[in-house]
């Protein structure tokens, strides 16, 4: 198994740090990469305001996509489902100490 490693991604002018296994760190750069992209594209739609609510829509495309991909295979949708609550509590997180530093 490989060492997990820690990462910064930016995603809409924002800095996360998150943890990956040393072998995923290009997927995972090359997914919030993608993730940034599409939601700039939503946002310079200019019809969803709001950080949070740019990330949701961009999820439920995502999401979307992949469902039609016509993957049914139940472990890949298990270790999904499994990533995206582990990234929901890093965003949810991020997004807190974010609102505590506006706070001070």
């Amino acid at each position: 198994m490989s060492e997990i490693k820690p990462v910064t991604v930016h995603i809409m002018g924002n800095e996360y740090h998150v943890s990956s296994p040393e072998d995923h760190v290009e997927q995972l750069e090359a997914a919030a990469r993608d993730l940034d992209k599409r939601m700039r594209e939503i946002k310079s739609g200019g019809r969803i305001v709001g950080t949070d609510r740019i990330a949701v829509m961009a999820a439920l495309n995502l999401t979307y996509e992949f469902q039609q991909s016509g993957s049914n295979d139940s472990q890949i949708l298990e270790q999904t489902d499994e990533r995206i609550k582990k990234l929901q509590e890093q965003i949810d997180s991020a997004l807190a100490s974010g609102a505590q530093m506006e706070l001070t």
